[in-house]
């Protein structure tokens, strides 16, 4: 199966992919670790794309997508796979319909994880991420069992910049501005399912496996 998981900040959009990825036993590709991987390697694509992160700067579609194409040609996404926040724009989902056209594939699924903005922006606010081993703790639901302090090497709990509330906003106004258009190009192409993000982690895994087409 050849799934995309699109959904704003907040949404659990990465945890859910990699919990379906473990179930029906596909590749979890994100765009974040297909660049450290091809940084790694230093080819020729490697360091076309870290000029443009040493200078703080995007790196551009052209690149992303032979990133992906290098990607795809791994055996491991021979029987399926799943792409988490890629593609972000419209452009690129017409690089990676061009791309799969070359190299005979489609997609079967692009799943729309929802939620309400608020909902989004109280769950953000209230992450907390452990100064010294980068644990992630929610004040939400699951709260450290000593106030400020991480349960896993007792090192100080901060707030990050981009979880403050302003900011998750203005995140979600990128999202909605770049991202959401791509719920409407998979639409006209029957390729989208929609599916209410919030609620347990189970609940929502729950809901993802109800609506995905049934393999023959």
């Amino acid at each position: 199966m050849r799934l995309v998981f699109l959904g704003p900040p907040g949404i659990g959009k990465g945890t859910q992919a990699k919990i379906l990825c473990q179930r029906i036993t596909i590749p979890h590709l994100s765009t974040g670790d297909m660049l450290r991987d091809v940084i790694s390697t230093k080819s020729d694509l490697g360091k076309e794309a870290r000029t443009y992160m040493d200078r703080g700067r995007l790196v551009p579609d052209d690149v992303i997508l032979g990133m992906v194409e290098e990607r795809l040609q791994q055996p491991d996404t021979h029987g399926g796979y799943l792409f988490d926040g890629f593609p972000r724009t419209l452009p690129q989902a017409d690089g990676l319909n061009e791309l799969l056209s070359q190299i005979n594939q489609n997609l079967d699924t692009v799943v729309a994880l929802e939620g309400e903005d608020e909902i989004l922006i109280e769950r953000l606010s209230n992450r907390r991420t452990c100064g010294s081993c980068g644990a992630i703790t929610n004040l939400l639901n699951s709260p450290s069992r000593e106030e400020g302090k991480c349960d896993q090497c007792s090192g100080e709990l901060i707030q990050r910049d981009d979880d403050q509330p302003n900011v998750i906003r203005e995140r979600l106004k990128v999202y909605k501005r770049q991202t959401e258009p791509l719920i409407a190009y998979y639409a006209e192409r029957d390729q989208l399912i929609r599916i209410n993000g919030v609620g347990t982690i189970e609940e929502v895994t729950a809901r993802i496996l109800e609506n995905l087409p049934k393999e023959e």
